[in-house]
């Protein structure tokens, strides 16, 4: 008898303390920094017209596109 008591006191307790392990702090979409598709895609048209100008192409392109990005 008293062994079935301790055994429903600890199902009791992991059913009741289940929910606050399960509660992870994840980021949420509105915590991420979101830039407009807008001006992503201005930023990277504008790159692009750059490296055309410079008659950049394959690797050497690329590299200055993202280069370019990121120092916008």
């Amino acid at each position: 008898m008293k062994i079935s008591a301790i055994a429903a006191a600890l199902a009791l307790g992991m059913l009741v303390s289940a929910p606050v392990y399960a509660q992870t702090a994840t980021p949420t979409p509105a915590a991420t920094p979101k830039v407009d598709a807008a001006a992503r895609a201005a930023k990277s048209a504008d790159c692009s017209k750059q490296a055309d100008a410079k008659n950049l192409h394959g690797k050497a392109r690329k590299k200055f596109r993202e280069e370019c990005k990121k120092g916008m």
